[in-house]
């Protein structure tokens, strides 16, 4: 098999390329960064190490690596002669990379099999929103002959990598890449990293509302705290009482929503919780706390859920101490950091709602939210 892989960063090389190494595929990394790809092109290989309970150390080989800005048409060939097309580069970016995957799509040959499309994110149905992107870039009528779309939900934490580190990746040992099986039609690719599931919304939800909201309200709450590393702010008893009240809160939605076992989401949670702990991943809470407008947004990681509780009459009082610790969140350097203070700043708090959160003003959580922010806000304006 030969994949196309999006983003060559830590996490396209620490995760998503490590796993299709492992499944004997040849990987084509596609990147715009041009250091980073005259790297990939020199270099014969690069190691992935995983730390945590099992640690283990990988080669990874037999790759190749193309600047898709520098050389449209070289990329073209490449997806036009792939079976798997996959994306790590944030869902913000796959608008960007859309028409070369769709040139690429268009340029494979009549009769061959349809070439496989993964948005890789941390985003729910991330492959729609690629989808949608594709269709609107693809020149001709042939597109559902030619390629399928499948929905992912992926994690792994990728930690900020030692400085000298090169192409070789730190990452922790756990893992999980669920892919739907629908789309393939009962001829999904032998690639024994990925696990294939019937319905991946629950999925998408309980890792997104667990992993996601529990990792970015210890940053929160850390950096108020006064930590610098995840790590470090979890094993405050404070922070960590914070987040495991969201984490329950979350949980108590994922059980209703999606009937998942009580049991089985107490088992999660236990997991996660010890992820964050793990002392080997030093991940900056600066770092997993950033982009809070994103994080904020309608339905991301805290008002999500907190709006889907509000709905149930379930409790969300965590969640919104998660939210106040996002408007208080001020780190130099973040311009989604500064665009937040500014609204903060000058504009009003029904109007601030509006445009952090998207929730219509009846909504039985925006009055809620509403009060919180006008409580950061006339702090701004003491």
């Amino acid at each position: 098999m030969k994949a196309v892989h999006f983003g060559a960063g830590n996490i396209g090389r620490g995760f998503v390329g490590l796993l299709l190494h492992e499944a004997g595929c040849e990987v084509v990394f596609s990147d715009v960064a041009e250091a980073l790809v005259s790297q990939l092109q020199q270099a014969d290989s690069y190691t992935v190490s995983t730390v945590g309970q099992d640690p283990t150390t990988t080669v990874v080989d037999g790759f190749s690596a193309i600047n898709s800005a520098q050389d449209p048409e070289g990329l073209t060939a490449q997806i036009a002669s792939a079976d798997l097309v996959t994306t790590a580069v944030g869902a913000h970016i796959l608008r960007f990379v859309a028409p070369n995957i769709a040139a690429g799509i268009a340029a494979r040959p009549d009769g061959a099999p349809r070439l496989a499309v993964l948005a890789c994110e941390n985003a729910i149905n991330a492959t729609d929103l690629l989808e949608q992107e594709i269709r609107a870039n693809y020149q001709g009528e042939d597109l559902e002959e030619k390629a399928l779309f499948a929905n992912t939900a992926v994690d792994r934490i990728v930690p900020v990598q030692a400085e000298g580190a090169g192409l070789d990746v730190t990452v922790e040992d756990f893992y999980e890449w669920a892919v739907e099986r629908g789309p393939f039609e009962g001829h999904e690719p032998d690639i024994p990293g990925i696990t294939w599931v019937e319905d991946l919304g629950p999925y998408i939800e309980r890792k997104l509302f667990t992993v996601n909201t529990g990792h970015a309200t210890t940053a929160w709450h850390g950096w108020a705290a006064g930590h610098e590393r995840i790590a470090e702010a979890i094993a405050d008893p404070a922070v960590a009482r914070e987040v495991e009240g969201v984490l329950a809160e979350t949980s108590a939605l994922l059980v209703a929503k999606h009937g998942f076992a009580e049991e089985e989401m107490a088992s999660y949670r236990t997991k996660v919780l010890g992820r964050f702990a793990n002392t080997a991943l030093p991940d900056p809470v600066e770092r997993v706390g950033r982009a809070p407008l994103r994080k904020l947004s309608r339905h991301e990681r805290i008002i999500g859920p907190a709006a889907e509780l509000a709905e149930r009459g379930l409790g969300h009082d965590a969640l919104l101490s998660a939210l106040s610790a996002a408007l208080s969140f001020t780190p130099d350097g973040d311009e989604e950091v500064d665009r937040l203070q500014e609204i903060l700043r000058e504009e009003d708090a029904d109007a601030a709602t509006a445009e952090i959160t998207g929730l219509d003003p009846d909504h039985p959580l925006s009055s809620q939210v509403r009060d919180r922010i006008a409580g950061v806000s006339s702090g701004h304006q003491n």
